[in-house]
């Protein structure tokens, strides 16, 4: 049996603007590399730019009419509504910024990194990185991400952090040959 050296990871210097990360996890980090921007590239630091990532864009405001518009309205019921504070308060997330969106952009663009013949990977990648911008909740949990892949769920955190290194393998590549 190989030594392990597992390191409990703090988000240290990186600010997450949701304050979506993964901290008090426990990961691998035998070799660590160091990105352009001088933050340390592992596999921590990749979950959390892609779980801000997932945050921001589901912080985003929807665009276009919704089905709420196609609602029947009557004035006089939604005014006794709205008079009575029958109504709750609805809270949403802020909208994020320009700089925070360019991050979320270049974090989702790594998906493409993933090779086409391994989509299911990439598919996992995404839907783990949707974490709810206020709770700071995954939209899919490993047991739901797992029913709808047909797949146990250890193999789907398997595969997840397969495709991780996978991702930071490739990211490491490019940044040494440039």
């Amino acid at each position: 049996m190989r030594a392990m050296n597992i390191v409990r990871v703090r988000p240290a210097g990186q600010r997450l603007g949701s304050g979506v990360g993964d901290a008090g996890r426990t990961w691998d980090a035998a070799s660590p590399k160091i990105g352009a921007d001088g933050a340390v590239m592992d596999e921590a630091w990749l979950i959390a730019r892609l779980e801000d990532a997932g945050a921001a864009l589901l912080a985003l405001p929807a665009s276009g009419y919704g089905t709420g518009m196609r609602q029947l309205r009557y004035d006089v019921v939604h005014t006794a509504l709205e008079t009575y504070g029958w109504e709750g308060a609805r809270v949403k997330p802020a909208m994020p910024s320009a700089a925070r969106i360019d991050r979320m952009d270049e974090s989702f663009g790594w998906l493409a990194l993933i090779p086409d013949e391994k989509f299911l990977l990439r598919r996992i990648v995404g839907a783990r990185a949707l974490v709810h911008p206020i709770t700071g909740r995954h939209l899919f949990p490993w047991r739901r991400l797992a029913s709808a892949i047909g797949a146990d769920h250890k193999a789907v955190q398997r595969w997840h952090r397969d495709a991780i290194r996978l991702i930071i393998r490739t990211l490491a590549a490019g940044r040494s040959a440039s």
